[in-house]
């Protein structure tokens, strides 16, 4: 039986699994060893957090790590808790919404290398794009420690 794609998206949701168009090449570039911000039907690393490991309490280590995370009110939480773990070793690359009007925007992913996607992002179970603009944000020892310099 062919899956039901749905067109809307639930404004109770707040996590979308990543399209294959997003991840495939950033995997192939990076090669991740930790999704952090996953559940057992959406992770695209064999190594993830669900939501019930709480993702946000745990220590990244030196991991390169995939981060989709929910895009609730708690975003904030997830992109500090991603630039703390690249001061302390892990390479973080985000696929999170533009929120450049907000405080933890500028607070943390001015100092990351951010590349802002194009057109709307469909993600998988989806036919129509998310309205919202999104971004490619990677936070790594290697930028933050440019960044601090300047």
């Amino acid at each position: 039986m062919p899956e039901v794609k749905q067109s809307w998206f639930n404004r109770d949701k707040t996590n979308y699994e990543t399209p294959d168009n997003i991840f495939n090449p950033l995997n192939e570039k990076y090669h991740f060893t930790l999704d952090v911000a996953a559940d057992n039907e959406n992770h695209k690393c064999d190594n993830y957090y669900s939501q019930e490991d709480d993702g946000l309490n745990k220590d990244w280590g030196i991991n390169i790590c995939w981060m989709n995370p929910p895009f609730g009110r708690g975003l904030k939480k997830w992109v500090a808790k991603a630039h703390s773990e690249s001061l302390k070793g892990a390479t973080v690359v985000c696929l999170i919404p533009v929120r450049t009007n907000t405080n933890w925007w500028h607070d943390y992913c001015l100092q990351a290398d951010v590349e802002f996607i194009k057109g709307e992002v469909t993600f998988k179970g989806y036919d129509r794009g998310l309205w919202m603009p999104f971004a490619i944000v990677v936070f790594s020892p290697k930028e933050l420690e440019e960044a601090q310099k300047q």
